[in-house]
């Protein structure tokens, strides 16, 4: 069978399994369209901006574990993919970026729409490829789909000059089912010394904790997490991406850790003698000052990624390998020294634990005759059972989100964590929708981040995407305001947002539902609605307490000991 280059495109696509391709066409990508009209296996979704595609299929691949595809042309449709490659990047979500370049014949002369997409994205893949003779395309589109799914995930982009698709050049299709990279060969299996060491130094542990991030959820790892966790009967804390890779509501639970993580949570670090860190990269916002990062423990660290161990914080016993199989191993060992060497009780530690966390950190002033925002993810939780998928965009509300909502299960919390990118909610509650088409989707937001990428909701009325939006609106940026309030002596510089729209009528001009809420009475019965228009995008416009911050909060800097406390608990607001 003899293709064009533009038909070994599609051909690929479909060879991969490839449900979606979310993406805009230009000049450059023409030929790959005009393929992809003439078939019907592989979806297109064309979305408003080049940035929403890229988010679209990163909340495809966040929900489903398998790969986004995003297809752009070349110069701003690549540039413009960027932020949304980026944010993949920083949290290891794989995707394939397929982005149009000029002709070889001018690339380097500065034609028309011609950027150098592979200098650019370098800095923000996991690999890129130009592909430089239509012989090499299925092979580089193999590589880049392998490279993106497997060891430590990430975005692969591949460059495709439009005359490699001339429609009217043709050659065999020959896509290889399985590929080798000789200088590429992730590790597939943890050290089973450095594994009994762990094991033994957990078991005769007398604080320890279980430090667990993306890494467990993007490796299919929950269920073993869970079993090792209720095995050692340790207490256990996540990651921003590790939410819901463990049960929230189970009293082993400890939380949300780091920056804005509970009372408990960062105590039980600060005051560890064994902390085990389980796919999870130690990021500045969960470590605070490096010097005073769990000062009394001993680390042990699991990731599928080598350049992640001792990257920020040395381990006592590194352990390189896939989260899910060096779980498993743990998970034997422990069953098997169990035996021969009696874990120590864990009482005192747990009577502890319980006394922080009878602090109740995140407690809030419940009378108020505003909407306060943790009353707002509280409800949506109530009336949503927890079995949301929920995205959400970045600031304030995407904190209380975290805090307030308990995820019980992985692929759930949707959210950009290490580039904290606004604007994602939308389009990435776009791809997850279209991945899972009966369930309840919903993006969290505020007014400053939807309003980045809001004219995705012509997407959701093109594809009747039944998303629920719920705005938090405070009328400020206001993780923004938070911190001039706190560091700036409250110098509200450019944080708060004017000339705001009416949401609900924005809302209605794009075919869709709006409302409004302003009174803590009216909340539960307005989100029930909301939600029970089951085949209906409704974009719900909370408005919010716009005084509120997020407690608790730990200052850049410092260590886990040292939190800024919700004013409702105490008149002391910092404890040492």
């Amino acid at each position: 069978m003899e293709l064009s280059g533009g038909e070994i495109v599609i051909r690929a696509l479909r060879d991969e399994g490839v449900e979606y391709v979310f993406g805009y066409p230009g000049g450059a990508v023409l030929h790959i369209y005009d393929a992809l009209f003439q078939q019907d296996e592989v979806r297109h979704i064309l979305v408003r901006h080049e940035q929403a595609a890229a988010h679209a299929a990163d909340g495809y691949a966040r929900s489903t574990g398998k790969p986004g595809v995003v297809l752009v042309t070349s110069g701003p449709g690549a540039t413009n993919a960027v932020t949304g490659i980026a944010t993949a990047y920083m949290d290891s979500i794989p995707m394939v970026v397929l982005t149009g370049q000029v002709p070889r014949a001018v690339i380097g002369s500065d034609a028309f729409q011609e950027v150098d997409t592979v200098g650019i994205t370098r800095p923000c893949v996991k690999h890129n490829f130009l592909v430089k003779s239509l012989d090499e395309l299925a092979l580089t589109l193999k590589k880049a789909f392998y490279i993106a799914t497997s060891g430590r995930p990430g975005p692969v982009v591949v460059d495709i000059p439009k005359d490699v698709t001339d429609p009217n050049v043709k050659i065999p299709y020959e896509y290889p089912e399985k590929i080798e990279i000789r200088s590429y060969h992730p590790v597939e299996k943890g050290h089973h010394g450095q594994i009994r060491q762990a094991i033994k130094l957990m078991q005769q542990a007398e604080r320890p904790i279980i430090y667990s991030g993306g890494g467990v959820v993007l490796g299919e790892a929950s269920e073993e997490l869970t079993e090792l966790t209720r095995l050692s009967g340790f207490p256990i804390t996540n990651t921003l991406m590790g939410l819901g890779s463990y049960p929230a509501t189970d009293r082993q639970f400890l939380g949300m850790l780091g920056m804005h993580g509970t009372y408990e949570a960062n105590m039980a670090m600060h005051k560890a003698d064994v902390l085990v860190a389980i796919g999870a990269r130690f990021d500045d916002r969960v470590t605070g000052k490096i010097e005073q990062f769990c000062p009394n423990a001993k680390i042990i660290h699991v990731d599928i990624d080598p350049a992640s161990i001792s990257k920020t914080i040395r381990p006592d016993i590194p352990i390189v390998g896939p989260v899910k199989q060096v779980l498993g191993d743990m998970i034997e060992t422990w069953k098997e020294n169990a035996r021969e060497l009696e874990p120590k009780p864990l009482d005192k530690w747990w009577e502890q634990i319980e006394a922080w966390r009878a602090m109740h950190c995140l407690k809030y002033e419940t009378n108020s005759e505003k909407i306060k925002p943790q009353e707002c993810v509280e409800t949506l939780y109530r009336v949503t059972g927890g079995e949301l998928f929920l995205t959400s965009d970045v600031g304030q509300h995407q904190m209380w989100a975290a805090q307030y909502y308990k995820f019980t299960q992985p692929r759930r919390w949707i959210n950009s964590g290490g580039l904290g990118t606004m604007g994602f909610g939308l389009p990435a509650a776009m791809g997850v929708q279209l991945a899972h088409p009966d369930a309840e989707v919903a993006c969290i937001t505020g007014e400053a981040s939807i309003q980045m990428c809001i004219q995705e909701m012509a997407t959701c009325m093109q594809y009747g995407l039944p998303i629920k939006v719920v705005l938090m609106n405070n009328g400020y940026m206001g993780m923004v305001r938070q911190w001039q309030e706190f560091f700036y002596e409250s110098r509200y510089s450019h944080s708060y947002v004017d000339a705001l729209p009416d949401f609900v009528k924005m809302a209605e001009s794009y075919g869709h539902i709006g409302m409004r809420v302003e009174n803590p009475a009216d909340l539960e019965a307005a989100m029930k609605e909301a939600f029970g228009r089951k085949d209906r995008f409704v974009f719900l416009d909370v408005v919010v307490d716009p005084a509120e911050n997020v407690y608790p909060m730990i200052e850049a800097g410092k260590p886990h000991n040292q939190m800024h406390l919700s004013p409702y608990l105490s008149s002391e607001r910092e404890l040492a």
